[in-house]
């Protein structure tokens, strides 16, 4: 299995993104919301992405509005929010749905591959994280109020260890 390698997602500008284009990366894949009590956590991801980028790390950011309806935009707004307000410079995706029957299979994938609290697949809140090694398996999940800046241990783990499996 080539872990999250075998999905692909849509942009915001509408293209297929193969997520086998990270292979060799490490990723930081997180459920986002433009208009969540969390929603400053864009500048900490902001944050990692410009420190670490050039180091092979990856953020990927996934609109959700499965939670209390808290990104109800489309993907011009939803840019543009993240852009003006934030500086994101990281690759945003289209709005998926991360529960449920209509949830993204990369986010059916990466619950089944790193369970939350008690064995949980669900994703609880906006803001949950899943850090993924450079063989596209998945390192870790951190909770919505975990802030991105904690996560630097781990991240520069995974970016030291030359084939991604620590």
């Amino acid at each position: 299995m080539n872990g999250v390698h075998e999905f692909s997602a849509e942009t915001l500008d509408g293209s297929v993104r193969q997520l086998s284009d990270y292979r060799s990366k490490v990723l930081l894949i997180v459920n986002t919301a433009s208009q969540c009590g969390f929603t400053g956590q864009y500048a900490g991801l902001e944050s990692l992405y410009r420190r670490y980028h050039g180091q092979g790390l990856e953020v990927l950011g996934f609109p959700c509005n499965q939670f209390g309806n808290q990104e109800p935009g489309g993907a011009e707004e939803i840019e543009e929010f993240c852009r003006s307000q934030y500086k994101v410079s990281f690759p945003l995706f289209a709005k998926i749905d991360v529960n449920g029957a209509t949830a993204h299979p990369l986010f059916q994938y990466l619950k089944a591959a790193a369970p939350g609290i008690m064995g949980s697949k669900a994703i609880k809140w906006n803001f949950t994280k899943f850090l993924v090694k450079k063989d596209g398996t998945v390192y870790r999940r951190y909770a919505p109020k975990t802030e991105p800046g904690e996560l630097v241990p781990d991240v520069e783990i995974l970016l030291a260890d030359p084939i991604g499996s620590p």
